[in-house]
């Protein structure tokens, strides 16, 4: 049986209240990733980790600028237990939604290199960054389940985030609670 990580997608200053664009109430799922954490050997993180000058720009206000205070993990996140951060949109063509475009690490061969077949999903935005890892994790084998309770989208149009709740359960992925994730990780202990 494959091993299960714990995946944090952008929870970054620059997305969390104050930042330079922030997702309304992104800060809520720091505390949700924190309880999670406790429960998982694995706790993986992706960053998006912009040049001062790429073409995502022309979309979004500038973020996640490499090596400012805006591309730190959010206030409160327990940083020290995340075991590997994958960063991405690093260069100035590319938009990096998805963890799977990290530069920095293949995140397709470390999980395999580590047995990990399974993520649970969590982070910013459910909409972009969140919906495009999910959808690259299922394409490439991987099981899937987004964490209900510790992920939060932008809607920059009215009903995104659903339609990308909708995609994601489409191509396969499990949608449940922190309690449920939880519930589910003790019991598969004790069998």
């Amino acid at each position: 049986m494959g091993k299960k990580a714990l995946f944090i997608v952008d929870v970054q200053k620059d997305f969390c209240p104050g930042g330079a664009l922030p997702v309304p109430e992104g800060d809520k799922v720091v505390p949700v990733i924190n309880k999670l954490m406790e429960h998982f050997e694995y706790v993986l993180a992706s960053k998006d980790w912009h040049p001062p000058k790429t073409k995502h720009f022309e979309k979004w206000p500038p973020h996640c600028i490499q090596g400012t205070e805006g591309a730190e993990f959010c206030d409160g996140l327990n940083a020290e237990k995340i075991t590997q951060v994958f960063l991405k949109g690093t260069g100035t063509e590319d938009d990096g939604y998805s963890a799977f475009e990290a530069t920095n690490i293949n995140l397709e061969e470390y999980l395999k290199q580590h047995g990990i077949d399974h993520l649970y999903v969590t982070g910013l935005a459910t909409d972009y960054c969140v919906r495009a890892t999910t959808l690259d994790a299922l394409k490439k084998g991987f099981k899937v389940t987004v964490v209900s309770d510790a992920v939060r989208g932008v809607d920059v149009n009215p009903g995104d985030v659903q339609r990308a709740i909708e995609e994601m359960k489409q191509a396969g992925a499990e949608f449940k609670t922190s309690d449920e994730v939880i519930q589910e990780l003790a019991q598969a202990e004790h069998v």
